[in-house]
């Protein structure tokens, strides 16, 4: 399950895209604190620190923010035009034994059996959304793949989940599949496999109205 860590945060007195690209020049990122009907409150978190812990599985942080201590789950992330680097977060304050709906990373565990049969397995969807309380978030859900052969598939009601942890996907969504292999032919083997060229057509019908000439 998910562990609380501490995360540092600077106030924020400025807004708009000047202030958020000076500060993410200086490898920061703007995000806002909000929830539990308090003030939403404009802050900063270090880029590098952030990620590292979100690579980490953690999703909940203690932050004080101005005076006050308060646990904070990530609610939402900003990419750039890339998809990569993270440029803003919402962070929403909770109490630890509250519902939450989170999205929770898929971690496949074994050797798909469609493999030892000419087949390769897709990942379709590489997290699902589920519901638990704040301090039983899991850091990832392990999903077996071993029994997945050739031409079958692994939907997200298929999915074990912990106990305590509800499923809010879609059951129907599908998540991982099992297909064979398609070997592209040469070009000797396509070559081998056409008819005769209409040249060598062309030149046995002449041949006969010679003959019939004659």
């Amino acid at each position: 399950m998910s562990e609380t860590v501490a995360l540092k945060a600077e106030l924020r007195k400025e807004a708009g895209k000047k202030h958020a690209a000076r500060l993410r020049r200086t490898g920061r990122i703007p995000a806002i604190v909000y929830g539990h009907g308090a003030e939403t409150v404009a802050v900063s978190l270090d880029l590098h620190t952030f990620t590292e812990m979100l690579h980490h599985g953690h999703r909940l942080f203690n932050m004080k923010v101005g005076r006050q201590s308060e646990t904070l789950l990530v609610k939402e992330l900003q990419y750039d035009h890339l998809g990569e680097g993270i440029i803003h977060a919402d962070l929403v304050r909770v109490d630890l034994a509250e519902m939450v709906k989170v999205t929770v990373p898929i971690e496949l565990k074994g050797t798909a059996k469609g493999t030892h049969q000419g087949g390769m397995v897709d990942e379709h969807l590489n997290n699902i959304e589920v519901e638990c309380r704040a301090s039983d978030i899991p850091e990832v859900i392990p999903v077996s793949v071993k029994e997945l052969e050739v031409g079958g598939a692994i939907h997200a009601g298929d999915i074990e989940l912990p106990e305590g942890v509800k499923l809010v996907t879609d059951t129907g969504t599908l998540v991982l599949t099992c297909h064979l292999i398609v070997v592209s032919k040469s070009t000797e083997e396509l070559e081998e496999e056409m008819p005769a060229t209409p040249e060598v057509i062309t030149e046995k019908i002449d041949r006969e109205a010679e003959d019939s000439s004659e």
